[in-house]
């Protein structure tokens, strides 16, 4: 991105959906970290009971909230929908993370998947660093973080992930270069045919519409489903290389036999029954996105 036109600048690929999708923005507690960046003035606030938030601004909302030490807290609603996706990769070996954020994800999957390999991905050098020095997070040989653009990190991916998380914002809706139909056929280059691409996307008001991102996803991908976020206006993608056909039931029963195995202190198996919504065939409703229309 980095003040190209044809891409646009958002604060930054950590801004987690988290900074639109929160069900409420939280009173912010004291400043104890503070940084200017190329992608907005990162703060870290003291939210009490050892819960610290990564904001952009000291008015902003919460784009990730961590409790260090924590590696299987997870404060933000969508984040176990999210993870709930697992389910349909059996015992992946590698992770790729778009966008740092606090770190929640990536340690949350150290932590359960400790003998995988896991990617982290974030545009914003002062985000990781703040991760680092103020959110408890740790890299090892095994956990990294790559300070670049995602989509140019993907579209140089040699070994395919197993999963993928796509979990960037920019400043009002994922940034147009990571919507179309040429950036998700690099993502699905880089899936492993038995794995799963997991997307978070806001859906109402945004640009492009939440409409011709699904249709996007759907036409590039065999099978899609769709995750509603009780109490937000959060959809958690699931989008496989293959088509297995799967029905609710089927889908949630998955969930429960990872969560049983894993021992995740939610459960997914439920979110799945409340959660899936229709995904719509393919070619149904809104556009598809290409370079071509979004980086002009």
């Amino acid at each position: 991105m980095n003040g190209s036109g044809a891409w646009r600048t958002g604060l930054s690929l950590a801004a987690f959906a988290c900074a639109l999708l929160a069900t409420a923005a939280g009173a912010a507690g004291p400043v104890i970290y503070e940084k200017a960046s190329a992608y907005g003035t990162v703060v870290i606030t003291d939210e009490g009971n050892g819960l610290r938030a990564l904001r952009f601004g000291r008015d902003g909302v919460r784009q990730s909230l961590v409790k260090p030490g924590d590696p299987e807290y997870l404060g933000l609603a969508y984040l176990p929908v999210a993870l709930s996706g697992l389910a349909l990769c059996e015992e992946p070996k590698r992770f790729l993370v778009v966008g740092l954020g606090g770190g929640t994800l990536p340690a949350f999957l150290r932590h359960h998947y400790p003998a995988s390999e896991i990617d982290a991905v974030d545009i914003n050098p002062v985000v990781a660093a703040a991760a680092i020095s103020h959110l408890g997070f740790r890299e090892d040989a095994q956990l990294r973080i790559h300070v670049t653009d995602g989509r140019r990190f993907i579209e140089a991916v040699k070994r395919p992930y197993d999963v993928i998380f796509l979990d960037a914002f920019g400043a009002d809706a994922v940034p147009a270069h990571l919507t179309t139909r040429e950036f998700l056929a690099a993502v699905r280059r880089a899936v492993s045919p038995a794995g799963v691409v997991i997307g978070n996307l806001w859906s109402v008001a945004t640009d492009p519409p939440y409409d011709s991102m699904v249709r996007t996803y759907r036409d590039t991908f065999d099978e899609l489903h769709i995750l509603r976020v009780g109490g937000t206006n959060n959809r958690i993608l699931l989008a496989l290389p293959r088509a297995e056909g799967l029905e609710r039931g089927e889908l949630a029963a998955l969930a429960r036999k990872l969560a049983a195995a894993k021992n995740f202190r939610f459960n997914p198996g439920l979110l799945v029954e409340r959660g899936l919504m229709p995904a719509g065939p393919a070619g149904s409703g809104g556009q598809v996105l290409s370079d071509t229309e979004m980086l002009k």
